[in-house]
């Protein structure tokens, strides 16, 4: 260990080597008035060495001297970069570099698209922008991804209503899911978490493929999302956004933001949604969605000092979520936990406390330390049927990080530590289950940036769990930009997590299966060991001009090998399963996607996805039971140009799913089996959007509008008590076609 420290200290010190001559200097950039401005950030080093600075705001610049040093580099991205003799080193330097693009000047208009990836960064990350989000509804998180390729989004059973979302063919649990990269869905709040944030709170969303960031933790696996939520500074001082739909669903967002003082500002973010209707459409007893009531407030605050480098975000928030769903006549004051008739409730009360505080040097500006924060109490109280299921989680979370650079910005450094603390209490049934998880860990991530055709980072991550035990979790990602507009992408890390198994398939709940774990005797959490796998993963991002016109195609592949996975299994219809396979466990997934700008004002976004996801259970390898294994996705969408401060905007997506496996049925009688496969599914959504203003616009859309709709999804709902009852056999829509209408206003 203490070797490990030294070696660690030598690779965040090795500028305390220098105290030789120094050679000063300011670096300009010449426009074509002649006028020179200083350039901030520019890259100053001694060719053939790793000695090297970046400029200042002044453009000014310090570097250790040698007599054995006689050319100095000067580079920055978009300008040409240049080589001077240094025979004095006495003498102040100047020099002036001069952009690439030095021809007569020009104007370029360019429109931001809503949805990119970045050529540059070495990791594999989608960025969705908030007009992205405006192409739906998009009344929370998880109805946030209709419209992006990446994300797979199903629901997870035909009781609760609840959507699922999959990335690279596993479900939610293995993807990091964070707001503003503090890890929030997890635990008590997986299996509903994404419904309790509003989408016109989320400012921009990053998807991320694959082994993400050590600096966010060991538990992703498959990939990570993040949402960046509304800036009290830059969102609108009043903001309304009116929703109704055609099942009677109600919803209504609204945001007050003011400036407090110079430096405080704060934001007051109200969201409410009700549906109260019962819907029947299929005639099987049950209701098609729940009944529910949300209220969700948050109370931010943004702190700004840029004289001194000083910015901090703090939150408070409170929500309330109620559902009922189960049978038609169903009443809870009379039906509760009875057999008189087949009912649920699901009720969540949450608080949430978080907030961060930045500090950026203003005199060396590659170099801020951050750190993070958040206290949280989830209470949920619930039954399906017979069934209880409560849990209430508490949980703290802290993260503390600083950024820098060795000798030059081409090398970039991120490190620090964390610590997490969960406190679980569940009911489950008759049975209680009391447990406390905690973690302390360190990080450090490499990045190096030769600011051409290369960008490297390797990062590795230390933690000490009380249940895990001491463990390392190293994750690289390269890109490599072989030719212009091109990025190939490499990746590869572990991960390692608790599966809760019971807040993450509270599916299992709607069924009249019996629950079976399968302990061992050095099992962590339910007698079952921890999750471990390993990601790998490869991309190819190439821009090119057709037509005249913008477009790009990306393929990538990504790889995950269970080294010890935590198995659901449902090929028994009398029970679940949960036990432990080793090495026996994967999931390959393939995607290519082609995005093309038709011509001024129309975005096309075609994509294929292929999954490969198997698991040798106890009766044999199978694939994953409702994954389909192909899938095709098609979005359009168009805006007029711009007329006396209005618009249109026109948005369609379809999306086709193959046949998926269905779990095992044949120990059911005869009239309760199913086919060993679903039928394949397509739907149609779409919407409308007339801007009036910058200040006033309306919508109207459809899901589902081809009215697609699985006619049986629950098996022998005539007999809900019976030993046949199950829910959770669900491949496509239950409700059918879906409309809707609302407005927007804002108050810049």
């Amino acid at each position: 260990m203490k070797k490990l420290i030294y070696v660690f200290f030598l690779i965040l010190f090795p500028l305390s080597i220098f105290s030789q001559e120094k050679v000063e200097g300011i670096i300009y950039e010449e426009n074509s008035d002649t006028k020179k401005t200083p350039l901030l950030g520019a890259n100053v080093y001694w060719l053939n060495t790793e000695v090297g600075t970046v400029t200042d705001f002044d453009g000014k610049f310090s570097i250790p001297y040698k007599e054995s040093y006689s050319q100095l580099v000067v580079s920055y991205i978009g300008f040409k970069s240049d080589t001077i003799q240094v025979k004095n080193p006495n003498k102040q330097i100047k020099s002036s570099l001069i952009s690439k693009g030095n021809l007569d000047e020009v104007t370029v208009v360019s429109r931001k698209k809503a949805t990119s990836r970045s050529y540059i960064e070495a990791k594999n990350v989608i960025n969705v922008s908030s007009d992205e989000l405006l192409k739906a509804a998009c009344c929370n998180l998880s109805e946030s991804f209709e419209t992006n390729p990446s994300i797979d989004v199903n629901f997870a059973d035909a009781i609760s209503g609840t959507r699922q979302i999959k990335m690279l063919g596993l479900t939610s649990p293995y993807i990091l899911i964070a707001m503003e990269n503090i890890p929030t869905v997890r635990g008590a709040a997986q299996a509903y978490g994404l419904s309790f944030t509003p989408g016109t709170w989320v400012e921009s969303i990053q998807i991320t493929k694959g082994a993400g960031s050590v600096v966010n933790g060991y538990e992703s696996i498959a990939g990570q999302i993040n949402a960046e939520l509304q800036k009290p500074t830059k969102d609108d001082k009043l903001f309304v956004n009116l929703y109704g739909a055609s099942s009677q669903r109600m919803e209504l967002n609204t945001h007050f933001n003011t400036q407090v003082s110079e430096k405080w500002s704060t934001g007051l973010y109200l969201h409410g949604n009700t549906h109260q209707e019962k819907h029947d459409v299929n005639h099987d007893n049950f209701l098609d969605m729940p009944q529910y009531h949300q209220v969700n407030v948050m109370n931010r605050w943004q702190y700004t000092d840029t004289e001194n480098g000083f910015v901090g975000f703090f939150n408070i928030r409170y929500l309330n979520d109620e559902k009922q769903t189960g049978e038609i006549n169903f009443d809870p004051d009379t039906d509760k936990l009875t057999t008189n008739a087949w009912g649920s409730e699901i009720n969540t009360t949450r608080y949430d406390f978080s907030g961060k505080l930045g500090y950026v040097n203003p005199e060396l500006p590659w170099q801020s330390a951050g750190l993070q924060f958040a206290v949280s109490n989830h209470q949920q109280d619930s039954y399906f049927g017979l069934r209880r299921y409560d849990i209430e989680h508490n949980s703290i979370y802290s993260n503390f990080i600083y950024n820098s650079i060795i000798s030059d910005s081409r090398h970039k450094i991120k490190t620090g530590f964390d610590f997490t603390y969960d406190k679980y209490d569940e009911l489950v049934e008759t049975t209680s289950f009391e447990r406390i998880d905690n973690s302390v860990g360190a990080f450090f991530e490499y990045n190096f940036d030769n600011l051409d055709d290369l960008n490297f980072t390797a990062g590795m991550r230390v933690d000490n769990h009380n249940r895990l035990g001491f463990f390392v979790t190293p994750r690289v990602h390269a890109r490599y930009t072989p030719w212009e507009k091109s990025a190939f992408r490499a990746s590869v890390g572990r991960g390692k997590r608790l599966a809760n198994i019971f807040a993450e398939n509270q599916n299992l709940f709607a069924t009249s299966r019996n629950i079976n774990i399968n302990a061992s005797a050095e099992g962590n959490i339910y007698g079952l060991d921890p999750e471990i796998a390993w990601n790998y993963g490869v991309s190819y991002l190439q821009g090119f001009n057709l037509f005249g016109n913008k477009a790009d195609v990306t393929f990538d592949f990504y790889r995950t090998d269970f080294q010890n996975q935590v198995v659901v299994d449902w090929e028994n219809p009398r029970e679940i399963s949960f036990y432990n396979l080793e090495n026996d466990s994967y999931a390959n997934s393939f995607q290519a996607e082609f995005n093309y700008n038709l011509f001024e004002g129309l975005d096309t976004r075609l994509a294929y996805k292929y999954y490969d996801v198997k698991t040798k259970y106890q009766t044999g390898e199978k694939m994953k039971p409702l994954t389909a294994q192909h899938r095709f996705f098609a979005n359009a969408s168009y805006e007029t140009p711009i007329k006396n401060n209005s618009k249109w905007k026109f948005d369609v997506t379809y999306n086709w799913l193959g046949k998926q496996r269905f779990p095992s049925t044949v120990a059911n009688p005869a009239e309760f089996q199913l086919p060993e496969y679903s039928p394949t599914v397509s739907t149609i959504n779409a919407q409308v959007t007339k801007v009036f203003s910058p200040r006033f616009e309306i919508y109207v859309g459809g899901e589902n509008i081809t009215n697609v709709r699985q006619d049986n999804p629950i098996l022998d709902p005539e007999n809900p008590f019976g030993s046949n009852f199950d829910s959770t056999f669900v491949y496509g829509p239950v409700f059918g076609s879906l409309y809707y209408a609302g407005l927007r206003y804002r108050i810049k």
